[in-house]
């Protein structure tokens, strides 16, 4: 089964260090992440953002003060997926180094979990609809020849 079509806008922002994470998502590797995510032909930027726009971002539309790895902007479903993925380059550094990780990969993980949260996934509304997430993650990155980013 052929994957999804993709319209990709791939987006970086002002970054310190911007080299190493241009470097780590390649357009094609951003563009394989999100099509091996899909269950239907897609719309979506990704925006790799600094702290202090990242930071800004959530507080305005999650009312959470501080920088996250990713958030998603998800506009449509039907009949094709919009939506925005917005990834803060220094916290996704950050965790990368602190999971021991090369840097692409947890960008691949990211990738993922917010094409799926732009389909509607949600890891916030129970343990279940949590572990179902995380296992169709771990199922995805496989397939990418990507490890287990929960093991």
């Amino acid at each position: 089964m052929p994957l999804p079509a993709l319209s990709l806008s791939l987006q970086f922002g002002e970054l310190t260090e911007a080299a190493l994470h241009r470097a780590a998502l390649p357009r094609h590797f951003v563009a394989r992440c999100i099509r091996h995510a899909l269950d239907a032909d897609a719309e979506i930027t990704v925006r790799i953002v600094d702290a202090e726009e990242g930071q800004s971002l959530n507080r305005d539309y999650r009312q959470r003060d501080y920088a996250t790895n990713v958030l998603t902007f998800d506009y449509a479903t039907e009949p094709l997926v919009m939506a925005d993925l917005v990834l803060c380059a220094p916290v996704v550094a950050r965790e990368a180094a602190e999971l021991k990780k090369p840097l692409a990969q947890h960008y691949a993980h990211l990738l993922v979990h917010g094409t799926l949260h732009a389909q509607g996934w949600d890891h916030e509304t129970s343990e279940a609809d949590a572990e179902e997430m995380e296992a169709r993650e771990t199922e995805i990155l496989a397939g990418l020849g990507q490890p287990n980013p929960y093991a």
